[in-house]
């Protein structure tokens, strides 16, 4: 038995005490307990509550490339507030970071320092891809220009336009978000970890 398992048996013992304690208060003082709101309100699934904290606290890598990059600053700014949804700490290390946000073309001479990056994110890590030159190449399609940096990295939200506004990129950052909580909780997340 692992020490994870060990602190998860000890979260549920934690719980189940503090159920009974509250279904004997709750007796005592002759309420009847209907068992749904007492269930929702007091238990929760352990990597729910991990995918909430992961979604509220995703700190970008500071990895602009080209005109996508002043959009990306402008999202910090106080006009769209990226702080209320927990993303506004851009970290110059790669190792503080988890969201890659690639905004702008990706030439063939920076994708192997783009992958290099990448790889010294620690996990779970996510990567949103901002413009239309990051997606698809844009209007450079020639032998510099990376055709997509899903060809050097996985990508898991696209957001399009040249150049996409920083309301754009902040329903991106919803949408990871959303992704990150649809995953919580199931092997897909446990293989991002392990």
């Amino acid at each position: 038995m692992g020490l994870i398992d060990q602190a998860v048996d000890l979260v549920e013992m934690k719980v189940n005490d503090v159920q009974e304690n509250v279904k004997d208060i709750l007796d005592q003082a002759d309420y009847e307990l209907s068992g749904a709101v007492y269930d929702s309100i007091l238990t929760t699934k352990v990597g729910k509550v991990i995918g909430w904290a992961q979604k509220n606290a995703l700190w970008p890598a500071t990895f602009g490339l080209a005109c996508c990059a002043i959009e990306m600053m402008a999202m910090a700014n106080s006009r769209w507030d990226a702080a209320r949804f927990g993303a506004e700490v851009f970290r110059a290390s790669p190792r503080q970071a988890d969201l890659m946000i690639v905004s702008g073309r990706v030439s063939q001479k920076m994708a192997p320092v783009l992958k290099t990056i990448y790889d010294q994110m620690p996990e779970p890590k996510w990567v949103i891809s901002m413009g239309a030159c990051a997606s698809c190449g844009g209007v450079f399609n020639n032998y510099a220009i990376v055709q997509g940096v899903d060809r050097v990295v996985p990508v898991d939200v696209y957001v399009p336009g040249c150049p996409p506004g920083p309301e754009a990129l902040l329903y991106g950052i919803i949408k990871l978000q959303e992704k990150i909580m649809n995953e919580a909780g199931t092997k897909q997340a446990a293989k991002r970890v392990a």
